[in-house]
């Protein structure tokens, strides 16, 4: 258990960690290595429009995380306590987290990049993390990838360059052909490269529950559901402003069916 709270604490550092080193490669490095074209107006310059992007991708990722984090799931105040207060819940979806040393509703899984269990109050929040931080992972390591290869001359015409890259690059800053803030660069493009598949995968694989009407932990446990059409799933997790949310950070808390159901 302790083990578990120390990762608690640490995993969200690391995301933190993450977030601040790309946005300083993004603002001091990738940005100023941009030229700019003098026959294109000066509001659709290359580095502006690549900035404007990469702010909207890196807002909604931090905002939506922000999201999760403050809204927790409905809390059980009722099952707290003794396992034999807890085995009166009568919510099949209703799970006690140890980490969280509470009882919440509709319980997905605890997340320990938030620190916080996903659930009905954030899962649509936690699936727009998930959505936003692989979109500005992998749009961080293409911008990578264009500035390492005008810098260092290197071509990723061939499929396997990429592959390749990072043996080749250790290689070569070992003789001195390569510099430090290259070569973490380098090792940065992989990291961004795992997290963006790693958090499109979570992504999908959240989307693909909620259009079943399922929770992760309904799953494990065996739980059936009563068989819903997938739209309603998705608006319960989504609401009718699903647009909206999709372009700002907003907070959601689910529609009044889906408490209903769980009672």
């Amino acid at each position: 258990m302790l083990a578990l709270r120390l990762l608690n604490v640490v995993a969200p550092a690391y995301f933190l960690c993450i977030s601040l080193v790309t946005f300083v490669l993004q603002l001091f490095l990738f940005l100023p290595s941009m030229r700019e074209d003098p026959s294109a107006a000066r509001f659709f310059s290359p580095a502006l429009l690549h900035g404007a992007f990469f702010l909207f991708l890196s807002t909604n990722a931090l905002g939506n995380y922000v999201l999760v984090i403050q809204n927790s799931p409905d809390d059980l105040d009722a099952c707290q306590g003794t396992a034999a207060r807890r085995a009166l819940c009568p919510p099949p979806s209703a799970h006690f987290c140890r980490v969280c040393a509470r009882v919440t509703l509709r319980h997905d899984h605890h997340c320990f990049f938030t620190g916080n269990c996903i659930g009905s109050r954030n899962m649509r929040n936690f699936i727009l993390f998930c959505l936003y931080t692989s979109l500005a992972c992998l749009y961080s390591m293409v911008a990578g990838v264009a500035y390492i290869s005008a810098v260092l001359s290197i071509s990723f015409a061939h499929p396997l360059a990429f592959l390749t890259l990072l043996p080749t690059s250790i290689s070569q800053f070992f003789s001195g052909a390569v510099l430090g803030p290259e070569m973490f660069v380098i090792l940065m493009l992989y990291l961004w490269f795992a997290v963006g598949l790693a958090c499109a995968g979570f992504c999908c694989r959240q989307l693909l529950l909620v259009l079943r009407g399922q929770t992760r932990h309904q799953v494990r446990k065996g739980v059936a559901v009563k068989a819903r059409p997938w739209r309603k799933n998705l608006q319960e997790v989504f609401g009718k402003r699903w647009l909206l949310g999709l372009l700002v950070p907003m907070f959601n808390v689910g529609s009044e069916s889906s408490k209903q159901r769980d009672k």
